[in-house]
């Protein structure tokens, strides 16, 4: 059964504030709902203030700009490249980011600068956006873009897999391993301010492309008729969501499967259209991460779940529900 996009982005929102809440609520030391909220008008106890504003806030506001921004990139990329298997991790990007991450970690640049980390694999990102964003200026065509990003990542995957070969301690390469399979614990908001520009910034590009993905769902030549400038299209896709899944990855690590699996959700409720999905993906995917999250708070035996790993559990197999309910239409 479909239903409104605007009922569905209302009940989302509600939702999200729910799965908010309930974030800042749950950790480690029980605090009282009235004391949260004193503590988000800062009229709460001193330490209560502490692991409110500056333990908890930060790590909720992460995780809900991080799944919005993979699930409006996994939505917005479906309807470019008119492929239901495509996500974030298609175009290179994540990788990329991923391999900066690890040579900052490889080469001690952590323990010099804290934020070492985070501004490499924002470079690394951006490295690979550079290059998608020269192969999108020509007159390419989807198939190249998808061979262009299949052919980034693979390379940044290689050079993390020879960077993590010649980890020079164990230790080191436990680093770079817990990095990728991804985390928001122990961010703070100055996490969020080096990564919330950006990930607004990938927005503000990708703003109004809902008409111009109808309208190539249709085909180049009948979208090019219609007076869409594929070009440009492509253009804001690719960069924007570049930008944006960059930024999101140096501060969360490796997310895999939420920009894949939340647009195939909110599709079966609103039907095909891209530009239905779009604002109800990025919801959805904060939603998502925000959930898995949660879980990974959960204290299981002398080790921790990491956000990746959760959301890896979570997505195959509502992938492989989604492909078996639609298998028919995907012939």
């Amino acid at each position: 059964m479909k239903i409104s996009p605007t009922l569905l982005i209302s009940l989302l929102g509600l939702l999200l504030l729910m799965v908010t809440f309930l974030s800042l609520f749950i950790g480690t030391t029980p605090i009282p709902a009235q004391e949260i909220l004193s503590a988000l008008g800062g009229m709460a106890d001193k330490n209560i203030e502490i692991i409110v504003l500056e333990l908890r806030l930060p790590r909720v506001l992460i995780g809900l700009l991080a799944g919005a921004s993979l699930g409006l990139s996994g939505a917005a990329l479906q309807g470019l490249l008119r492929n239901p298997l495509a996500d974030p991790g298609i175009i290179g990007v994540s990788s990329s980011a991923g391999l900066g991450a690890v040579i900052s970690i490889y080469f001690g640049m952590s323990s010099l600068f804290p934020l070492s980390i985070q501004i490499m694999s924002m470079l690394g990102a951006l490295g690979a956006t550079l290059i998608l964003s020269m192969i999108s200026s020509r007159d390419s065509s989807v198939l190249t873009l998808i061979l262009a990003g299949i052919g980034i990542s693979s390379l940044a995957t290689a050079a993390i897999s020879l960077t993590m070969n010649f980890a020079h301690s164990p230790m080191s390469l436990q680093d770079m391993v817990m990095w990728l399979l991804g985390s928001l614990e122990n961010r703070t908001m100055t996490d969020v301010m080096l990564a919330g520009p950006f990930i607004f910034l990938g927005w503000f590009i990708m703003r109004g492309i809902g008409q111009g993905l109808d309208a190539s769902s249709l085909g180049s030549d009948t979208a090019q008729s219609l007076g869409i400038n594929i070009k440009h299209l492509r253009m804001k896709v690719i960069i924007g969501s570049a930008i944006s899944v960059g930024a999101t990855v140096s501060v969360c690590g490796a997310i895999g499967f939420v920009g894949l699996v939340v647009p195939h959700i909110i599709r079966s409720l609103v039907g095909h259209a891209p530009s239905r999905i779009l604002v109800p993906s990025a919801l959805l995917g904060a939603i998502l991460l925000s959930l898995a999250d949660l879980i990974t708070r959960i204290p299981i035996g002398h080790g921790q779940l990491r956000l990746g790993v959760v959301t890896a559990f979570i997505g195959s197999p509502l992938f492989l529900y989604i492909i078996y309910k639609t298998r028919g239409a995907m012939r």
